[in-house]
């Protein structure tokens, strides 16, 4: 029987109404865009280099505190819309005991924004591996996923989907994952993650700026679950962008005593891109 999977998040992490979501999706692009290519000049994407961006390192937390970072991640893929029809998603499990990768049976993921359509033939190969297990229940209120829905709504249009929550898995075998869903031109990876939690603003800030100096030097041994709730995914990643020659460039490294929150107690955000 086919069935969506409702949005979980919205209303709390992202606005619920579909007119406030687009406007703040757009809001937080415009602002990032500006920063690339300069404000007042038509806030356009900024040109795609050679090699286009293959994957993104982007936070997840409610859009008043990370949406900023993601949007700067978000916006080296600006001008991909069109070419990207698949997006591999990843991100950690917070609410629900997964062993190895979960996948889901919906036929599609709903945001105030429309339906993004789950690709069931990558899916069906994803479960081929011994790691990766049809658990719906990890999907249902998991937000790691959901809050890049948007972003990727008003970037690449009409897209499908492989949603996929990494709980208890090696590094490696997230990386054979990403070996069979790799693809072409037309897959963008995208990994859901925060950075350090709880911290001073200081003790983030000198956290921060070691993983992503690890996360730029492609060194996966340097990401530990305390320096990234995503490490698992994100080290994955990187395991494999070092099997495809690819480089890293760290667009964006803040926290939440930067964005929305108090200074005493934060947690780090930081945008990556892999090409």
């Amino acid at each position: 029987m086919n069935w969506n999977r409702p949005p979980a998040v919205a209303g709390t992490f992202y606005p619920g109404r579909e007119e406030t979501l687009r406007s703040e999706v757009e809001k937080l692009m415009a602002d990032a865009l500006d920063a690339v290519v300069g404000p007042g000049r038509g806030g356009g994407a900024p040109e795609t280099p050679p090699g286009s961006p293959k994957a993104l390192i982007v936070p997840h937390a409610g859009y008043v505190y990370s949406g900023p970072v993601a949007a700067s991640g978000y916006s080296r893929v600006a001008s991909m819309g069109g070419s990207v029809s698949r997006v591999i998603l990843l991100g950690p499990a917070h609410r629900w005991h997964v062993r190895g990768l979960a996948a889901t049976s919906a036929a599609a993921f709903e945001t105030p924004l429309g339906l993004v359509t789950v690709d069931r033939g990558s899916v069906e190969n994803a479960l081929a591996l011994d790691q990766v297990h049809l658990v719906d229940e990890a999907h249902e209120g998991e937000h790691s996923l959901e809050v890049h829905l948007p972003f990727l709504q008003v970037l690449l249009g009409d897209f499908q989907l492989v949603p996929l929550v990494v709980g208890e898995a090696s590094p490696e075998e997230v990386a054979e994952v990403l070996e069979v869903l790799w693809g072409g031109e037309e897959t963008l990876i995208v990994v859901s993650s925060d950075l350090s939690h709880f911290l001073s603003y200081a003790q983030a800030s000198e956290m921060d700026s070691a993983t992503a100096r690890a996360v730029v030097a492609l060194d996966p041994s340097r990401i530990g679950y305390d320096r990234a709730c995503g490490g698992i995914p994100m080290a994955g990643l990187m395991l494999r962008a070092r099997e495809e020659g690819l480089s890293v460039e760290c667009v964006d490294l803040r926290n939440s005593g930067d964005t929305a929150g108090p200074r005493d107690r934060v947690v780090g955000y930081g945008s990556f891109v892999f090409r």
